[in-house]
């Protein structure tokens, strides 16, 4: 029998505690309060955060977004999963794009932003220097994550990982919690997906400045992941779908008889 959802939330309470609390890792411990001391010169105004990250969203979600790790200026300062960075605002325009987010942009943690039935998370829960999270470190929040997808248990359906990083953190947080992952395990690129039974396992490229400013990630290819992760959802009706899939492909309808001149 399937536990109340109440309890699904109180245990993800707890957990953000805890992550709330940890200083597990020296150099993330040092390097994050240093940041949030010395802060950037546009948010010398801001009280940072300056402590880890717990997952944001619903606790109830069906859709699972697993990134890499806070901004130092970004997270870090605002204490919340992709706010206030250029990086948030690509993945918060395409969650409010499938109707995962009640609006599609993030500030703060008090500017009302809502998701419904998708959570965020991370593999790395502190701000890392130069975004390069150790082996160790990575070990050290694992824990973390494999308590996460414990509690979303069986609800879970849609998995998606931002970045290459993401997607082998992820995957190693998988096999943890006792759940296969195919041998060998297909090569990364932007739009692939693997069924996970049962979930299904959708990857993108990061949407970082580097990705996004250069081109490699466009926002079209990037609102596609989410707007997949949502007919996975929520599939449409097979008429539905044959009506959709005849409007994407006009030369696939009948063609009107004509009169030979």
């Amino acid at each position: 029998m399937r536990r109340p959802m109440k309890d699904e939330a109180a245990a993800l309470d707890a957990l953000n505690a805890r992550i709330v609390s940890c200083r597990e890792c020296p150099r993330l411990v040092a390097y994050r309060e240093r940041v949030a001391h010395e802060k950037r010169a546009a948010f010398r105004d801001w009280e940072y955060w300056g402590r880890p990250l717990p997952g944001f969203g619903d606790p109830h979600a069906r859709l699972l977004v697993v990134g890499l790790a806070p901004a130092a200026h970004g997270g870090n300062r605002t204490g919340r999963m992709f706010t206030g960075d250029r990086s948030g605002e690509w993945l918060y325009r395409a969650l409010h794009r499938a109707g995962f987010a009640n609006r599609s942009t993030a500030v703060s943690r008090n500017d009302g932003l809502a998701l419904t039935d998708c959570r965020i998370t991370a593999a790395v829960r502190c701000a890392p220097p130069a975004n390069r999270p150790t082996r160790q470190e990575f070990a050290s929040c694992q824990p973390y994550l494999e308590r996460e997808i414990e509690i979303l248990g069986d609800r879970l359906r849609v998995v998606v990982a931002l970045g290459r990083v993401a997607t082998d953190a992820f995957l190693r947080a998988w096999r943890a919690t006792g759940h296969p992952v195919p041998v060998p395990r297909p090569k990364f690129r932007h739009g692939a997906s693997w069924t996970l039974p049962p979930v299904a396992f959708l990857v993108s490229y990061h949407p970082s400045q580097r990705n996004t400013q250069t081109g490699l990630l466009s926002r079209r290819m990037f609102d596609r992941v989410f707007l997949r992760a949502r007919r996975i959802l929520e599939p449409a009706p097979r008429g539905v779908r044959r009506q959709r899939e005849g409007a994407r492909h006009p030369s696939s309808r009948p063609r009107r008889a004509t009169t030979p001149a």
